[in-house]
């Protein structure tokens, strides 16, 4: 960032503040968050910021220092499931133990920071909730890298939630969504399956069944396919990868096949006799890697990886 950005974001946030009026900031690295924090605390001394739901887009290399500044200025963190698709590169760059708490969702739950979960109007990720339910849950890429260990993983109500009841607070909706309750809008769908008793490892595949907005039935499949009205128009736009891939419950699929099934019939036809704890099967990937070392495998084997001894 410009060295001047302090006193432009301050004009701005100033502003913004003083007719109480919410705003995001988008802020991947813990350097950029530093200095915005400093001029929201500089703003904070003459016009508070409690109450007006702020928050910061991203965060992934959010430090512990940060999260409580954070905190005390009542703000919040909207996080995106990018690691899920990202996470290989992450840690191929700044190896992997630097990945195990990218975004430290956990920990700003535990300090009680509100944090939501979301996909940068699909900037970062997917549209599809249930990839990133199941990255929060399992803390694996869709790729099959464990990044997360388990202490710094979401359990499913958890996790459920930063997509339904902890949005509202970000969009100053509290009480109107977020819940199925009396009162609050009928926006629900039925899952095809039980999200709280399925393997983990078919959260990412899980789709809806029925879809009901504002009370109205808006799709229906199986069991409910005679509800649906009409089918939705094409996605777009017209190069969407969606109109030829399909999409919910179909970015896992081939020919048909489940995505578990497609995984492990790669993982047969590799035709060594180990899996890289890091990798799988997937070896070349590790072998032709552009790493600032000189001895690629030596490199991978002193994380932990096992392709170098393929």
């Amino acid at each position: 960032l410009a060295p001047g950005m302090e006193g432009e974001l301050e004009e701005v946030v100033r502003i913004l503040a003083q007719n109480r009026w919410p705003w995001r900031m988008h802020a991947t690295y813990d350097e950029t968050i530093d200095r915005a924090l400093n001029v929201f605390e500089k703003i904070n001394e003459d016009t508070p910021l409690a109450g007006l739901n702020w928050f910061f887009d991203h965060a992934e290399t959010i430090s512990e220092k940060s999260i409580d500044r954070i905190a005390a200025l009542g703000g919040g963190v909207a996080v995106q499931h990018r690691m899920a698709y990202q996470g290989e590169y992450f840690v191929e760059r700044y190896g992997a133990a630097a990945a195990e708490a990218t975004p430290p969702v956990k920990r700003m739950l535990d300090k009680g920071v509100q944090v939501s979960a979301g996909t940068d109007a699909t900037r970062v990720a997917s549209y599809n909730p249930w990839v990133s339910l199941s990255w929060l849950v399992t803390g694996k890429t869709v790729g099959g890298l464990q990044l997360t260990p388990q202490r710094n993983c979401l359990s499913r109500d958890q996790a459920l939630r930063m997509w339904t009841e902890n949005v509202t607070w970000f969009s100053n909706e509290q009480g109107k969504k977020g819940r199925i309750q009396v009162g609050q809008l009928a926006d629900v769908i039925v899952p095809d399956r039980d999200f709280f008793a399925c393997p983990e490892s078919d959260i990412a595949d899980t789709t809806a069944l029925l879809t009901v907005v504002g009370g109205k039935v808006v799709y229906g499949a199986g069991d409910f396919a005679d509800f649906d009205e009409s089918a939705p128009p094409l996605a777009m736009p017209d190069w969407s990868p969606v109109r030829t891939f399909r999409g919910y419950g179909a970015w896992g699929v081939q020919e048909g096949a489940p995505l578990q099934s497609v995984m492990r019939n790669a993982a047969a036809s590799c035709g060594c006799a180990s899996s890289c704890n890091m990798h799988g099967h997937a070896h070349a990937t590790a072998w032709s890697s552009k790493l600032p070392v000189s001895d690629l495998k030596g490199f991978w084997g002193a994380l932990g990886c096992a392709c170098w001894a393929v």
